[in-house]
């Protein structure tokens, strides 16, 4: 029987503040990074995974899954849906470190981070991507994997077995359907906020001819700066085509409903993260302002739990999933669920290091088995560090194409993690000197 043998961190950083890339009114000079986690086998393959950060701290979140080591080394390697679900469990379970959170902050994306390797590994050993191996579980298997605790006001096992059962007979098409044409995608890459307006406008003219029915700028820096980028890039792109803006946790209830009434003229199509993504309530006072514009939000929802009361609440017309947020694909699939019961449309947050690579797989797999629609849904796309990458995403034509490779496509290339690793790969060296 294999069994992990070991587990090995690596903190990588890219230094991405030198350009700006991924710059945003909360967080205007990040430095996309990720604790990359290697889960070693006796027999091989090994399997990858990693948490995003934006730089300083994510020593910490290294840190974090390090300390998670004595649960999985020694372990036989997770192959199927009942060992992967013990998996989650064990690791959310140990009650010192929950003690952290619980269930929230570095601890638990320390633990999505090791749960995503270790679905890495086990789709590996399958000879299947992620999404593919996830598509052929049944749904009792599908369900076993969720902690329904905290959930069951709103979501039972029972529904989610019956949501699951709904979509089976026609899964087959849509896996077929995924494989030929893709998802959709929208693109941020024209939209950070330190850009030029110059690299605004070439930007979006580009996202244009690539494809992108969709493209998002960051907001809240400064509202006459916003209100001329917001005309600018609608007179580029012209009325038919969508444009999102991002706060980023910017702003209070009420300057989110002010500002986003002096945007209103150019048909934002959502605001993203308008406030606290713990404050269920504004949010819905913030939609109940501002329809039709719609309120999206998730990438840094910390559990299952905020979700289930976003939706509750009818606080949120996009439900934005975030690979390395919560603990893992276990959660993800919690929250997709959830998502599904409530008919609202999943949208997830990509782009940092890898979110690209990994969440195209929870979106792949909640058409071909849970929600079975594309009605609103598209996956967020940055056209940036994907060349790091061993099984890299990519969008042709404004569309995800479908993962080919086995894995959870999470696995850095070699040179990268020697040149980037922090603080003595030579790409941060060579910038001391």
């Amino acid at each position: 029987m294999a069994r992990v043998v070991a587990l090995d961190v690596l903190d990588i950083r890219f230094p991405t503040s030198r350009e700006l890339d991924g710059s945003d009114a909360m967080n205007p000079d990040p430095d996309y990074s990720a604790a990359y986690v290697t889960l070693r086998t006796d027999e091989g393959p090994d399997g990858y995974g990693l948490a995003f950060t934006i730089g300083r701290g994510n020593d910490v979140q290294a840190a974090a899954i390090r300390a998670l080591a004595p649960h999985v080394v020694g372990r036989p390697v997770p192959e199927d849906a009942a060992a992967l679900a013990a998996l989650s469990s064990e690791l959310i379970g140990d009650s010192q470190l929950r003690w952290l959170g619980p269930e929230k902050g570095v601890v638990h994306m320390a633990i999505g981070a090791v749960v995503n390797a270790a679905w890495d590994l086990a789709s590996r050993r399958a000879g299947l991507p992620l999404w593919r191996f996830l598509a052929g579980m049944t749904p009792e298997e599908i369900v076993g994997l969720v902690d329904f605790r905290y959930l069951s006001d709103a979501l039972t096992p029972d529904e989610a077995l019956s949501i699951l059962r709904k979509a089976e007979p026609t899964r087959a098409g849509r896996i077929a359907q995924l494989t030929a044409d893709g998802f959709p995608a929208y693109t941020t890459s024209p939209g950070w906020l330190g850009y030029s307006d110059e690299k605004l406008t070439r930007l979006a003219k580009q996202a244009l001819a690539e494809g992108f029915d969709m493209i998002k700028l960051k907001v809240g820096g400064d509202l006459d700066d916003d209100v001329r980028r917001m005309k600018l890039a609608r007179e580029v792109v012209g009325p038919g085509v969508r444009v999102a803006v991002d706060a980023n946790q910017r702003w209070d209830t009420d300057v989110a409903i002010r500002w986003m009434r002096e945007l209103a003229p150019y048909s934002p199509y959502w605001i993203e993260e308008p406030t606290s993504p713990d404050d269920v309530l504004a949010h819905r006072a913030i939609g109940d302002a501002l329809a039709p514009i719609k309120v999206a939000t998730g990438e840094h929802v910390q559990n299952r739990v905020v979700f289930k009361q976003l939706l509750q609440a009818g606080a949120v017309d996009v439900v934005q999933i975030d690979a390395c947020r919560v603990a893992g694909v276990n959660e993800n699939i919690a929250i997709l669920l959830l998502a599904a019961k409530f008919g609202v449309p999943v949208c997830p947050h990509a782009g940092g290091v890898g979110l690209c690579e990994l969440v195209r797989h929870l979106s792949f797999f909640d058409y071909a088995a849970v929600s079975a629609s594309m009605d609103g849904r598209v996956i967020e796309w940055v056209d940036h560090l994907h060349e790091h990458f061993t099984d890299p995403a990519a969008v042709v034509g404004g569309r995800y194409l479908a993962p080919t490779e086995p894995g959870f496509s999470a696995r850095l290339r070699e040179e990268t993690l020697s040149r980037y690793v922090y603080p003595d790969g030579p790409v941060w060296t060579e910038a001391v000197v």
